[in-house]
């Protein structure tokens, strides 16, 4: 181990935003990856920052949580919001990544940083030293239980679910139309739409259809944002309708009328020859996804060169473990970045790698950690970690309910969440020139 360096155990989304955070600031960091040399259930490839479930990193604009999320993340000079606007696909209102693209530029630029040292191997337990651990939902077991005896909590578990991929050229586009809901952006979105006739024969195929074996599935929990396409069907006949399946904002151009359920896909690659279908998120046995799927109008025959996915996610209990500064209640020289920490979603999961890089940072200067301030979705997120209740500790993504209210009462709801957006940048601002946070430069 080199002399004042970092050690970062897993190069996911959060694992690589920390080592970047620490590298660019001229931290030696030793980055631990155990893929190739041992592979998970979910992951495919072995590069760096790989996206699983979904390539969408959900609203691109400001006047929703999320978006201003990744825009305080650029001002601070985040890998990850640099690799996800070079590799953007078309995707309306969202902003949507090709996935190979976007890991393979983070994996280039982590891998080529001479602050940088990659080792192929997998982590068995905890380090000595100033440590950020980013592992992801799907640590190893060895690892997961050296961090269970450190916490002295029982780990939790819950399921995610990706869904299945089609080829573009597959898809019938005489039964199927572009366009981006109430006509937000581009028409980036393919649209199978369905009749009452079509949906109901849908419906009753998908809540008989059988599931794959999932070990451990019945013990284990799904987050409610990634709940599987056939778990919410099974809730209700309507339930899809007023979910991935609702047609509001959807008007087919050939007939001028709204249908009675509408199936979207948006393009996974920058070349837009794959989709993926939206909310489709499944654990059904992949002979079911094919004969299910294909009932939707305009996928008859589609092509699916991916079919949905499950796989265990493991997090803490964050109220009763963590800081706000993302760091061990009972070791302020171990800190914690990820779906492990609590914080659900891809943009959230790099918001905490650059926190707790950040605070690793600071920690190895000998100065006071940072916990922004609440008005900014970094501080809404980490605090809410710190200060939810630990009995019904539940992942979270980043909403505007966990920011303070405005002062002022507005009825409109796009200005007042532009003007809580305003403020938040506002507060970063002086934030980071009082704390002498400064932007490291990431083009």
């Amino acid at each position: 181990m080199m002399e004042h360096s970092v050690t970062v155990i897993g190069a996911g989304l959060a694992g690589s935003e920390a080592a970047w955070q620490l590298a660019e600031r001229g931290v030696k960091v030793e980055l631990f990856e155990m893929r190739p040399v041992k592979t998970t259930p979910a992951h495919k490839t072995d590069q760096f920052a790989e996206l699983v479930c979904s390539n969408s990193l959900r609203g691109a604009g400001i006047e929703n949580a999320v978006g201003l999320l990744k825009e305080e993340m650029r001002r601070l000079g985040s890998l990850i919001m640099s690799a996800a606007d070079h590799n953007a696909v078309p995707a309306g209102g969202a902003l949507a990544v090709d996935r190979e693209l976007f890991s393979s530029e983070i994996t280039k630029r982590l891998s080529g940083h001479p602050n940088v040292c990659i080792h192929r191997q997998e982590v068995e337990k905890i380090p000595d030293g100033l440590t950020v651990v980013a592992s992801g939902p799907l640590t190893s077991d060895c690892l997961a239980e050296a961090i269970q005896r450190l916490t002295g909590e029982e780990a939790l578990s819950f399921y995610d679910a990706a869904a299945p991929i089609v080829t573009l050229e597959s898809i019938d586009l005489n039964k199927a139309f572009w366009a981006s809901r109430y006509d937000k952006g581009d028409a980036d979105y393919l649209n199978c739409p369905m009749t009452r006739e079509e949906y109901e024969l849908f419906h009753k195929a998908l809540t008989e259809a059988e599931m794959a074996d999932v070990q451990g599935f019945e013990q284990g929990k799904v987050f409610e944002g990634c709940l599987p396409v056939e778990v919410m069907a099974k809730r209700g006949p309507q339930t899809l309708t007023f979910g991935p399946l609702k047609p509001v904002g959807l008007v087919d151009p050939r007939t001028g009328k709204k249908s009675f359920a509408v199936v979207q896909l948006r393009k996974e690659n920058q070349t837009g020859t794959l989709f993926n279908l939206v909310g489709f998120q499944t654990h059904l046995k992949w002979g079911e996804q094919k004969r299910v799927f294909s009932l939707i109008p305009g996928l008859d025959k589609a092509e699916f060169v991916r079919y949905g996915v499950m796989h265990r996610n493991t997090f803490l209990n964050a109220p009763k473990v963590l800081k706000a500064d993302f760091s061990l209640r009972n070791n302020p020289d171990l800190f914690f970045a990820g779906q492990m920490t609590g914080v659900e979603g891809y943009v959230e999961s790099a918001a905490s790698g650059l926190l707790a890089g950040l605070n690793a940072w600071r920690r190895l200067q000998r100065q006071s950690t940072l916990v922004f301030p609440p008005e900014t979705t970094l501080g809404g997120l980490a605090r809410h970690l710190e200060g939810s209740p630990s009995q019904s500790f539940q992942p979270m993504n980043i909403n505007f309910g966990l920011l303070p209210p405005l002062a002022v009462r507005i009825k409109d709801k796009r200005l007042k969440n532009t003007k809580i957006s305003e403020r938040a940048l506002e507060s970063l601002q002086e934030f980071c020139g009082r704390e002498g946070v400064s932007r490291q430069p990431c083009s």
